[in-house]
């Protein structure tokens, strides 16, 4: 288990980090979120140990993380950190080596990762001579091939395909199934509700949110209805109190209501029409997202 308890950060005046506390356990997905500059990266650096923070401490499995530890720790970073005139096998056994494999379970391990992903034949290709896409897969495949016990993921899918963020994220569950604490940060929001289960959000170093992604969604005043029909009084729907706006999208009407209570206002508008679909949904995290951080910057 990874256990962040009350870290403290700062560069100067500036706070970058301020008493943030979070656990993620063995086989948990956890999300940390927050606009550029939220503090996410010192987060990362304190948790690696690349940072002491100013007060707080970080501990995995009930032990503080040092040289020993870190060789534990899996990161794919959101720029890449790969080493161009390499080759792939170059690049995986100077990384791996770090890590404390040895040449054995490195090629072992290697021929496994490069014929998951369908790129055997780049073992002896230098990484400057991949895709982009390709790339990234390298250093997935660095961040994993140690089989870590926790693994940092900074918008790990950047470059890929649908087929390719496919075979990360099975990876990913494998990685999760074995074991292994993860720690997952996008700002592509779709992906943290495929994967997380619990999640931090964010704003100048401070989490203002926490908690499970159910739990967030559901206590989010805010819900939509998506209702589908012929004959609806648009206008009447917008004259509703707490009615917040009535948007057509292609074949459906989209209507943004301030509290879940509203939702039975309007269904007594519509219910005399011709309704093939009426549902009530949470908000999607990407809109709770623009709304807490857009009333911590007001």
């Amino acid at each position: 288990m990874l256990k962040v308890e009350g870290i403290t950060k700062r560069y100067g005046e500036i706070v970058a980090v301020d008493n943030l506390s979070f656990t993620v356990a063995k086989g948990e997905i956890f999300g940390l979120l927050g606009e550029n500059g939220a503090g996410k990266t010192t987060t990362f650096r304190i948790i690696m140990g690349l940072l002491e923070p100013d007060s707080g401490k970080v501990t995995l499995d009930g032990k503080k993380i040092d040289y020993d530890l870190s060789s534990k720790i899996g990161f794919v970073t959101e720029e890449r950190s790969l080493l161009t005139k390499l080759t792939v096998l170059e690049q995986i056994e100077f990384y791996a080596t770090l890590k404390g494999m040895n040449k054995k379970d490195i090629q072992e391990k290697l021929d496994y990762w490069l014929k998951y992903f369908e790129i055997p034949e780049y073992k002896n290709r230098k990484i400057k001579e991949l895709s982009k896409g390709n790339q990234q897969k390298i250093q997935f495949i660095s961040a994993i091939i140690h089989e870590p016990k926790l693994l940092i993921l900074d918008e790990p899918f950047t470059g890929l395909d649908p087929i390719n963020v496919k075979l990360i994220k099975d990876a990913i569950y494998s990685l999760k199934e074995k074991g292994c604490s993860i720690i997952f940060s996008s700002h592509q929001m779709e992906y943290i509700e495929d994967f997380c289960e619990k999640l931090i959000l964010l704003v100048k170093g401070k989490a203002i949110l926490n908690g499970s992604l159910q739990e967030i969604k559901e206590s989010y005043a805010k819900k939509t209805i998506l209702i589908k029909g012929k004959n609806i009084d648009i206008a009447a729907l917008k004259k509703v109190k707490g009615v917040i706006n009535v948007e057509k999208i292609r074949d459906e009407l989209k209507v943004s209501i301030a509290t879940k209570d509203v939702a039975s206002q309007v269904f007594n508008i519509v219910k005399d029409a011709d309704i093939t679909k009426y549902d009530v949904i949470d908000a999607s995290l990407n809109e709770i997202f623009i709304a807490k951080v857009g009333e911590v910057h007001e």
